[in-house]
Parts: structure tokens; C-alpha cells; sequence
């Protein structure tokens, strides 16, 4: 390991984990990465995320309009907030193994539903306007979750077009959690 290089503890699967790998290769920084497995995902991802954007400022990830900012902000906030954590394994055990999957997908779809609306507003390419921003870093590990959960994606036309062009990104690809050191042969891509 070289000096100063950075360590990601990793959890493959974990969306907060995924949101830094994306942040780490947008900005073209090699680190190390340690897997870990992770009980519950940790809530420091978005610390990190704005920790990489002052140290290492380009490419922007937080756009310097304002106005831009805090819908990125927004945005990040209720899907790393008030949508990831509902679905989580630490709550999806407290709920019942017979419940799993309907408080997920009423978890998730009560989150679509308001971001969707949000997104209609402050979309072009990607959540916020035609510059990639934090916010597409958490929309991306979410409706990958939104997948696996099977919620329909078919009201949400906004997010998926948004994250369909994500995923089509250098960063989004080599990030996602079928190309990590720790996923399991059968879950590789």
C-alpha cells in the first residue's frame, strides 16, 4: 500500500459503500479497498462524498449554484435518509421474514413517489440538471435495491431514464457491486 492512498472498508452490497466507489472513480482516485461484512450500512457515506469534493474538487459532484446545491443536497438526503434506511437488513429482520418484501417495496415506493415528483423539476441528464452530482450517486445503488426488492419501476419514468444514462458511465460501471473484490462468483459480472 502506498503512502496516503486511500482505504475504503467495502461491503459489496452496500449501497453507502457503492456510493463512494462511484465518487472515488468519478474523481479518478486509487484506493485501496477492504471488505467488510457490514450487519447494518453505515451513514457517513454522504460525509465522505463532500469530504472528497473539498479535497479533491473536480469533476464537481455539488454544483455551484445554490439553488443546484441544495436540490443535490435534497435529493441525497431523502433517498440516503428517508428511503435506504427503511430497507435495510437491520430493519427487514425487526419486520419479520413473512413482511420483507411488502415493507420494502411500500418503503421504497412511498420514497419513488415523492422523488419522482422532485426529479420532474430538477432533471435534465441526471438528477440535477446536465452535470453528474452527488445526488445521481445515490439515486443509482437505490434503484438497483428498488430491483432487487421488485418494485415497479414503470411510474417512475424520470428516475429510470436518469439512472439507465448513470449506468452507462465509466464510474457507474466499475463500481457496481458485481465487479467488487468480495462479491461472490455467482453474483459476478
Amino acid at each position: 500500500m502506498q503512502a496516503g492512498k486511500p482505504i475504503l472498508y467495502s461491503y459489496f452490497r452496500s449501497s453507502c459503500s457503492w456510493r463512494v466507489r462511484i465518487a472515488l472513480a468519478l474523481k479518478s482516485i486509487d484506493y485501496e479497498t477492504i471488505p467488510i461484512n457490514l450487519v447494518k450500512d453505515g451513514g457517513q457515506q454522504l460525509a465522505i462524498i463532500e469530504y472528497l469534493e473539498e479535497t479533491r474538487p473536480t469533476p464537481q459532484l455539488l454544483p455551484q449554484d445554490p439553488k443546484k446545491r441544495a436540490y443535490v443536497r435534497m435529493i441525497s438526503d431523502l433517498i440516503t435518509g428517508g428511503i435506504q434506511p427503511l430497507q435495510n437488513l437491520s430493519v427487514l429482520k425487526q419486520v419479520g421474514q413473512e413482511n420483507q418484501l411488502t415493507w420494502a417495496q411500500k418503503a421504497i415506493t412511498s420514497g419513488f413517489n415523492a422523488l419522482e415528483q422532485i426529479l420532474q423539476s430538477t432533471a435534465g441528464r441526471y438528477c440535477v440538471g446536465d452535470e453528474v452530482s452527488m445526488a445521481d450517486l445515490c439515486l443509482v445503488p437505490q434503484v438497483a435495491n428498488a430491483e432487487r426488492f421488485k418494485v415497479d419501476l414503470m411510474p417512475y419514468p424520470t428516475i429510470s431514464r436518469i439512472n439507465k444514462t448513470l449506468l452507462a458511465l465509466e464510474a457507474f460501471q466499475v463500481s457496481h457491486p458485481c465487479r467488487q473484490p468480495d462479491t461472490p462468483p455467482e453474483l459476478r459480472a
